[in-house]
């Protein structure tokens, strides 16, 4: 198995910190301000954003990656240090600041920024980088996470849920085919900058090799599950050149990936009450409900 470049959320702010204020004096930046906290915690240095995580393998292959993608024109940020530091077990990377621009995302843009990045040979990529299979990331077995947490479900939502799961099986026989492409892994709006010169793709831990229409689930249930603006998709497919609704693959990957994300929700919620309010928009869903609603990516 091979695990994604970064597979473990950031739990221990302090010491994250730490890395973070440490990095910044050494590169002679101002003093870090936190802007979120997930598998990386992100810190504002003035024009400067530090990425401190625990990553697979050698941080210096983000920073090589960027500079690949970007040499191929691919709406990417290129580091502002050539070289990460490593602190306390965690690797921290500095990126440049984008303002983003009060506009609407270009998503006909993006499509075709995904497209390149289809285009893009997976042996031209930075060899320490890791290139696995969705069927690698442990999220998306979902019969483990149901058995983990599915005693603390109710009925309903536990059939809607399973019904899925079986509605989709075999969803993994790509593997070991020719169908796969380089993909970004998690297209979706939290990871798209509008900036003056147009759409940047950012956050490239989940990278993997899939076939294309990994890159289109989860727009295409953005606008009905998530609340998104309308024709998110359609913009996304002028630009991308292909739909893939009806696509048997890309499907059952939008989907599943709403199995996931309600799993680890629910997951989470069981240990933090916070995220029990949101744990269970998501559950409404699954059991049925005419009046679910829309769910919120935090």
């Amino acid at each position: 198995m091979t695990r994604a470049y970064v597979d473990r959320r950031v739990t221990d702010m302090t010491w994250a910190t730490e890395a973070a204020v440490h990095a910044a004096k050494q590169w002679k930046l101002p003093a870090p301000v936190t802007i979120r906290q997930g598998m990386n915690a992100i810190f504002q240095c003035g024009d400067t954003v530090l990425r401190v995580a625990t990553p697979n393998a050698s941080a210096q292959a983000s920073l090589d990656l960027a500079e690949t993608l970007a040499d191929q024109e691919i709406g990417v940020l290129r580091s502002r240090r050539a070289a990460p530091i490593e602190v306390n077990g965690f690797e921290v990377t500095a990126w440049p600041f984008v303002e983003a621009v009060p506009a609407p995302i270009d998503w006909v843009a993006v499509g075709a920024i995904v497209r390149r990045v289809h285009d893009v040979a997976a042996s031209s990529l930075p060899a320490q980088l890791p290139q696995p299979s969705p069927t690698d990331f442990p999220w998306w077995d979902h019969a483990t996470m149901l058995a983990e947490v599915g005693s603390r479900l109710d009925a309903r939502a536990e059939a809607g849920i399973r019904a899925a799961i079986e509605r989709h099986r075999g969803w993994d026989d790509f593997v070991g085919s020719d169908r796969v492409v380089v993909c970004h892994g998690d297209v979706h709006p939290g990871n798209v900058i509008m900036g003056v010169d147009g759409p940047v793709l950012i956050d490239w831990d989940l990278l993997c090799l899939a076939p294309r229409g990994w890159d289109h689930a989860a727009l295409m249930t953005w606008t009905a599950r998530w609340g998104g603006d309308p024709n998110v998709y359609e913009s996304f497919v002028d630009g991308y050149g292909w739909s893939a609704r009806d696509d048997r693959h890309a499907e059952a990957f939008a989907e599943l990936r709403l199995v996931a994300a309600t799993l680890m929700r629910w997951k989470v919620a069981l240990v933090d009450p916070a995220a029990r309010l949101e744990a269970e928009r998501r559950l409404a869903y699954w059991r049925g409900d005419a009046d679910a609603p829309a769910w919120r990516p935090q």
